[in-house]
């Protein structure tokens, strides 16, 4: 099946002490039929790790781009995603070259997984911070 579209993800979090009050964003750029979905989100979450707040926020991303493909009629299994954030840690974890030890982190990398399975084809890309950021 030919992809109907392809959707670029970029994500960010990070807390204010480690743990500490977290924060996060991501934004949603489609082309194709994908093309409505567009988005910019600032997030905030209760307490957490710099770690922890990139995978919420790279959650509430995938999340967001599954229930608006849907609302579209756009089935994420018709569609490319492109997955980019500064967060080595994530990207390697779910790349599977690097282990989650922790419990919370494995149900974080595992949680994520699940939903980018549901797309056709999935890229992650680490990008330096200064180039993630810019995307905002």
């Amino acid at each position: 099946m030919k992809s109907k579209g392809s959707v670029r993800l970029t994500f960010d979090g990070g807390s204010r002490g480690n743990p500490g009050p977290a924060y996060g964003s991501f934004r949603v750029r489609g082309t194709g039929a994908a093309a409505p979905l567009q988005t910019l989100r600032r997030l905030r979450f209760p307490q957490g790790t710099n770690n922890e707040a990139e995978y919420w926020s790279l959650l509430e991303g995938l999340r967001w781009t599954i229930k608006e493909a849907r609302a579209k009629r756009l089935s994420p299994a018709e569609l490319d995603l492109s997955v980019r954030g500064d967060s080595l840690l994530v990207i390697r974890q779910l790349e599977g070259e690097w282990k989650a030890r922790d419990s919370r982190m494995r149900g974080l990398r595992d949680e994520a997984n699940s939903l980018l399975g549901r797309f056709k084809h999935v890229q992650l890309r680490h990008r330096p911070r200064e180039q993630s950021v810019a995307e905002f």
